[in-house]
């Protein structure tokens, strides 16, 4: 849930992650207190644009964040109080003295009551220190067999008054080897501006992503330019450019039985949450926080 702003233009911003959220009837029910939350603000609000080749299935509900996707997130940190730190690279998370000592790869060590950790299953499994020894053999497997699908995200921004002439706000690609979807971001959230230029995302396909996934993003970025110029000819340059690697994007097999947490150690507790122990959806990530919340106050 990443969205990223033209240098040029702060107001100027491409969702490079998730693009809208899609709730079934199941989690329409089960989720709705979330849903009216996030809905009663604005923070989201239902999908009216076109997307050409989106598979709707019957019952489903859509929504798009008008502020960027990330706007989900920054209302659950606002709303928490919690003071983040932002950029902070976890190396090593030792046991010492009934608390967990977590290092990073600059600034010092700290001490936590509490650890929970969300990140995808492999950066997990590559954490050093204690935790190593603490990851029992069967948790281990099951954190060996969650995978997940690699691609790249290409965000574009534009210069106030240009247009794109197309008739849809996104679009699904099936016939392209690089490209999978595009969406004409600003439009997708209904936000249309004459001081404000569009912005556009593309999305690769996995099998692009995959084959791609060492090479550098600057020519990652010229062969999606080579193949955008086959299906949108004649596009303006952009005035910004921002490549996105998804190293882990969406979980192709979770956790065995989609647990929702694992629990790696009770006293002082250290949890492992997120899309890899239940689905790649903003529902499976609802899910998983409310799994380990029970595991938490079960603790407590």
């Amino acid at each position: 849930m990443t969205t990223a702003s033209s240098p040029h233009n702060p107001q100027s911003t491409v969702d490079l992650g998730a693009q809208y959220i899609t709730c079934t009837p199941h989690y329409a029910k089960k989720h709705q207190s979330f849903y009216d939350e996030l809905l009663a603000p604005g923070v989201l609000k239902p999908l009216t644009s076109p997307i050409e080749g989106m598979v709707i299935k019957e019952g489903d509900c859509n929504f798009v964040a008008p502020d960027g996707v990330s706007s989900i997130i920054n209302h659950y940190l606002k709303d928490s109080g919690a003071d983040v730190y932002f950029r902070q690279c976890v190396t090593q998370i030792n046991l010492r003295n009934d608390k967990w000592e977590v290092l990073r790869e600059t600034g010092s060590p700290e001490l936590f009551d509490i650890a929970v950790l969300t990140m995808p299953a492999p950066q997990i499994l590559q954490l050093q220190g204690d935790i190593v020894n603490l990851i029992s053999e069967c948790q281990r497997q099951q954190l060996e067999s969650v995978s997940y699908s690699s691609r790249y995200a290409l965000g574009l921004f534009y210069e106030a008054g240009t247009k794109i002439d197309v008739p849809w706000a996104g679009q699904y690609i099936t016939s392209n080897p690089c490209i999978r979807f595009i969406s004409i971001d600003n439009k997708k959230r209904n936000i249309e501006s004459s001081e404000i230029g569009p912005s556009l995302v593309i999305h690769t396909t996995v099998s692009f992503g995959v084959t791609y996934l060492e090479h550098s993003t600057e020519d990652v970025q010229e062969l999606i330019f080579q193949q955008l110029e086959n299906i949108l000819p004649g596009l303006p340059q952009p005035v910004a450019t921002k490549c996105q690697k998804w190293r882990h994007s969406q979980v192709t097999s979770a956790a065995a039985n989609s647990p929702g947490q694992m629990t790696l150690h009770l006293k002082p507790f250290l949890v492992c949450g997120g899309d890899g122990f239940t689905q790649s959806s903003f529902d499976g990530c609802i899910t998983s926080a409310l799994c380990v919340l029970e595991a938490l106050k079960n603790h407590i």
